[in-house]
């Protein structure tokens, strides 16, 4: 419920304000019951503005909450993938250096010289 919710209260109460407008200058009353009727109607509108303010600002606040969970659940989830694929990746040159007849921390080493040649 973002930005969505708050445009539709928004206009539902934009469009309250205007049907009840329209309503009382069509509703059989004389012009003065009228006049009293638009005024009331004229005073509620800081209240319900002040409504609509709080209502976006929570729904602002509650979308920034899950999106600031939703960023660091990921965040968690990358570093287990990152360390994963490091350990793979160890256990791999390990591998490849005892199949060469080498000892696993000379790949290893080997490995970096490698890496640090090609940069």
């Amino acid at each position: 419920m973002s930005n969505g919710a708050g445009k539709f209260f928004g206009g539902l109460i934009v469009g309250t304000a205007i049907g009840a407008a329209v309503g009382v200058l069509f509703a059989p009353r004389s012009g003065k019951e009228t006049r009293q009727v638009l005024k009331r109607s004229a005073q509620d509108l800081p209240q319900l503005a002040e409504e609509l303010g709080s209502n976006v600002q929570y729904q602002a606040d509650r979308f920034t909450e899950q999106a600031q969970r939703t960023i660091d659940e990921t965040l968690v989830r990358l570093q287990e993938a990152i360390a994963t694929g490091q350990e793979a990746s160890r256990k791999l040159q390990e591998e490849l250096a005892l199949s060469m007849g080498g000892s696993p921390n000379s790949a290893i080493s080997e490995g970096d010289h490698a890496i640090e040649d090609e940069e």
